[in-house]
């Protein structure tokens, strides 16, 4: 049992770790893609939102069973999302932006990369496409509403 953790263990210090070996170039590129996302959306910038995503994207968050699905998910897609964006739905002053990217892997062509912001949290895997990185998939969910 003890082997088995410190195995265990072990994989994930070197998958957690993965991000830290990466060039610092790469890194600032991913988080560029993840910041054009998100910012785009909190200044109403549909065309700084599409450009972060691939045209198959494939933004999905878990929602249970339903009586029309079992294990359903709400699905979006680029176009969806980039609509939104251009309605405004989540555009919010500069000074009450508070988001954060945090690149978790990286290989040659693809990276996870998990953003966070007081609404909800994204995971995204994104793809390298020449050299652009682009959000290939994301799940996401909302964070619980605070009660004051």
């Amino acid at each position: 049992m003890k082997f088995i953790t410190l195995l265990a263990a072990a994989l994930f210090a070197n998958t957690a770790s993965a991000a830290n070996h990466t060039d610092p170039a790469t890194i600032a590129a991913i988080e560029a893609t993840c910041f054009d996302y998100i910012d785009g959306q909190l200044e109403a910038n549909p065309q700084r939102v599409a450009r972060s995503l691939h045209p198959d994207l494939a933004k999905r968050a878990v929602i249970g069973d339903t009586p029309d699905e079992r294990l359903g998910l709400r699905r979006m897609s680029k176009e969806e999302l980039v609509a939104l964006t251009k309605q405004g739905a989540l555009k919010t002053p500069v000074e009450q932006w508070n988001r954060s990217c945090k690149v978790l892997d990286v290989s040659e062509t693809a990276a996870s990369v998990r953003l966070e912001t007081p609404w909800f949290i994204d995971y995204f895997h994104m793809g390298r496409f020449g050299d652009r990185w682009i959000i290939v998939n994301a799940l996401w969910y909302s964070k619980p509403k605070l009660v004051k």
